[in-house]
């Protein structure tokens, strides 16, 4: 029993863990922070080996949740550089100037950045987030609506800055 366990997760390992990795690489921005990440999400997966029913979903969930912690982090880093140097007057380049979409998405209510991240990021299709977040298609698909809506308007109002 303990030798097919060890077996199937170690295949599951080879299959999903290049791919779950390169989503957090382009999420982060950094190969190590990406490899973190998606190490940890994995020793989360094995920790609940038994009682997981789709351990495809639950990794990049959990690599999901791990980067929006990851960007709280530096985001807190930023503020504290910021106060230690008292330089509150200079911000970092202007985010309105030249947007990151991974800012803006990042900025976004989980209600919203989960399916983001999911379906465009991921590459999951509607059922599947549906299922992952225990939302109806629906639900999932209104939200990624709404969060298009939110990201083309941040777009739009930071170009507009710019001409």
């Amino acid at each position: 029993m303990k030798r097919s366990r060890e077996k199937a997760a170690s295949e599951l390992f080879a299959a999903l863990y290049p791919r779950l990795a390169g989503w957090c690489r382009r999420l982060v921005d950094d190969d190590e922070t990406a490899h973190e990440i998606a190490s940890e999400a994995f020793t989360r997966l094995w920790a609940r080996w038994t009682a997981v029913t789709e351990p495809r979903g639950f990794l990049y969930v959990t690599a999901a949740n791990l980067v929006r912690d990851h960007w709280r982090k530096l985001e807190r880093e930023r503020r504290a550089v910021r106060r230690a140097t008292n330089e509150v007057a200079v911000s970092p380049p202007t985010e309105q100037a030249d947007p990151s979409v991974r800012l803006l998405v990042q900025a976004l209510p989980e209600r919203l950045r989960v399916p983001i991240l999911l379906h465009y990021y991921a590459d999951m299709p509607i059922r599947e987030v549906s299922v992952l977040t225990g939302r109806k298609e629906g639900t999932v698909k209104a939200d990624l609506h709404a969060a298009r809506e939110l990201l083309r308007a941040h777009l739009r109002r930071s170009v507009d800055h710019t001409l």
